[in-house]
């Protein structure tokens, strides 16, 4: 059986269709119907029973798949290993993340990228603060991190989106936004809000801005470098805080309250990395991220 017969006969067992047999191989219709027919003619019996409503396997035809599609599955694998090595997909990729739930969304990309790397281990190695998020990237301590957008760093590269969230407005549960549904942007000129010192100026004027839409200022109250310090903060109502929605469900305190902020834009959780350091790791990495 020459590679092509063996690669239609195990797509149309899969499909039991002629024309999606055909589209996912590139051929015709006609060109898929001939390879079978003449694999069935070399095989000496039919493989597939055809009616005008179906296709189905034949004793014989379910045999041969169980028999060669394994063994056919292993040299697929083994080559992918081979041109995986040849372009330097192996080793160790270091991920980092910002906030837990962005660490889980990158496991099963992770678990899809050992399924197609095996000889590359992808490792969840640190998790970012919020005040120099961007710190295990430049210090080389990680070579992919997924943290808030937006980046906008001449020497970093911004790949796919891996995490979409909702806004939320963290306050202490003494404080009377606590007892709301809902918030709205502008309610951030009510209270003090958590300043954020070492992040960019940009990453700071979208999400933690010193001006409502309205016009109406912000203050800004003490500054904080790690999550956990803002809680404390928040639950001592020194100030609250704009978070996305997975600090209520990895954080949950009975002192601090977590309000959806009803007009405030999607969060989004990307990709970044060095745009000198990019490699064949990096990019097998997020085309997988991609396309999840």
């Amino acid at each position: 059986m020459e590679k092509h017969e063996i690669e239609t006969f195990l797509v149309l067992a899969e499909e039991l269709h002629f024309r999606r047999t055909a589209e996912r191989l590139g051929l015709s219709q006609g060109r898929t119907s001939q390879i079978i027919r003449k694999l069935e003619r070399r095989v000496g019996t039919p493989l597939f029973e055809r009616t005008s409503r179906r296709v189905a396997l034949t004793p014989v035809g379910r045999r041969l798949r169980d028999g060669i599609e394994p063994a056919y599955r292993q040299i697929q694998r083994e080559i992918a290993k081979a041109s995986d090595a040849g372009r330097g997909i192996q080793g160790t990729l270091r991920v980092g993340f910002l906030g837990p739930g962005t660490a889980q969304a990158l496991t099963g990309i992770i678990e899809e990228f050992h399924d197609r790397h095996p000889d590359c281990r992808a490792q969840l190695i640190l998790e970012t603060q919020i005040d120099d998020h961007l710190a295990p990237l430049r210090d080389d301590r990680v070579d992919l991190l997924a943290t808030l957008l937006p980046v906008n760093e001449p020497d970093l590269t911004v790949g796919p989106v891996v995490v979409r969230e909702s806004w939320m407005l963290a306050v202490s549960a003494d404080n009377p936004l606590a007892r709301r549904d809902t918030v709205v942007l502008d309610d951030l000129a009510a209270d003090t809000v958590l300043a954020v010192d070492s992040a960019p100026a940009y990453w700071l004027d979208q999400h933690l801005p010193p001006r409502t839409s309205t016009g109406r200022p912000i203050r800004r109250g003490p500054s904080v470098t790690t999550f956990q310090a803002a809680l404390a903060l928040i639950a001592a109502d020194a100030g609250m805080l704009p978070v996305t929605s997975q600090a209520a469900l990895y954080y949950p305190r009975p002192d601090v309250a977590y309000v959806p902020i009803a007009d405030a834009p999607e969060a989004a959780y990307g990709l970044v990395w060095r745009t000198a350091g990019q490699n064949a790791r990096i990019r097998a990495f997020t085309s997988i991220a991609a396309a999840a």
